[in-house]
């Protein structure tokens, strides 16, 4: 399918005026992990330090005629040891994001989340999609599709402030939360909506900050206006979401499915309420996924810095 990327070109273009990210790539040992990075590098949006068998990368980067002159290697035996080599370069100060590559997500999140040397906060580490959709006039983050398979309602709390603080570093103008279920009523045989009404209320508390949030709302009173006019439903978030927080990985996973191989969607994937962002990536990705992914990491990244600066 042959379209433009407007919404993903918008977050490359504003990493433009940003330094390149210092990124620990694990173990980019294929053609796509290792050509991602050096992408990434070639448009400012990544300083790469490519984590794994220094032989191995070598020979892929000769085998499939890819440059990695100037990139700097860590030498790492095997993909556990280039996930946990990754981590101790955050520790040591050497790179502001980590980049998934040709290894499996559960092995690089388990040196994330490691209670020994991982890269956990306070906070709980949680998935974000932004969504590039046909038709759909600006991103859209989709909330957790890849990591908490069925959150409780403190996590829930922590995976909506995760999302709200990436829309901020995204730049929305306002950030609009819905907070999805089967209806836009609570009812007591619906777990999820009165667990929407719960956060709704922990909104009001100033518990999570930052957002108008709203829910329980169905997809189609989330993000049509015209449907939520039919429902009734008078709210600033309803029929405008830019932000879609589902109640259980499995709907997250079907959802975000559903518009890219339905709607012809692009998904860029990161995980936030770690130290730093992690770029989660995938074989099947296109490139300009792949770069989306590392332009969302760059903001996440300066919005941390700023924060820090504020505090500081």
């Amino acid at each position: 399918m042959n379209r433009e990327h407007e919404k993903y070109d918008r977050l490359i273009a504003i990493c433009r005026s940003l330094p390149p990210l210092a990124t620990a790539v694990a173990h980019p040992c294929d053609r796509s992990a290792l050509e991602g990075a050096l992408q990434a590098k070639e448009l400012g949006l990544i300083a790469p330090v490519l984590v794994g068998p220094r032989g191995r990368i070598e020979e892929v980067a000769e085998r499939e005629n890819l440059d990695i002159t100037g990139c700097a290697i860590e030498d790492a035996p095997h993909s556990h040891a280039a996930a946990a080599r990754a981590v101790e370069l955050v520790h040591e100060g050497r790179v502001e994001a980590v980049m998934k590559g040709s290894l499996h997500t559960d092995e690089l999140m388990g040196a994330v989340v490691s209670r020994e040397g991982g890269l956990r906060t306070e906070r709980r580490v949680s998935h974000c999609f932004v969504m590039d959709v046909p038709r759909h006039e600006s991103a859209l983050i989709i909330t957790d599709a890849a990591i908490n398979i069925a959150p409780t309602l403190a996590e829930k709390a922590d995976i909506l402030q995760n999302a709200i603080d990436l829309g901020h570093a995204l730049r929305f103008p306002e950030v609009r939360v819905a907070l999805l279920s089967a209806m836009e009523t609570v009812n007591p045989k619906v777990p999820s909506t009165i667990e929407a009404a719960a956060l709704c209320k922990m909104v009001d508390r100033g518990q999570i900050t930052g957002a108008l949030v709203d829910g329980p709302l169905a997809l189609d009173n989330a993000i049509d206006p015209e449907a939520a006019r039919i429902k009734g439903i008078d709210s600033p978030v309803a029929g405008r979401a830019n932000v879609l927080m589902v109640p259980d990985l499995e709907a997250g996973n079907m959802l975000a499915k559903s518009l890219s191989f339905l709607a012809g969607a692009d998904a860029a994937g990161i995980v936030l309420g770690a130290r730093v962002p992690v770029i989660l990536t995938s074989r099947a990705d296109s490139i300009v996924t792949r770069l989306a992914s590392c332009a969302v990491a760059s903001l996440a990244a300066e919005k941390r810095r700023e924060d820090a600066r504020m505090r500081g």
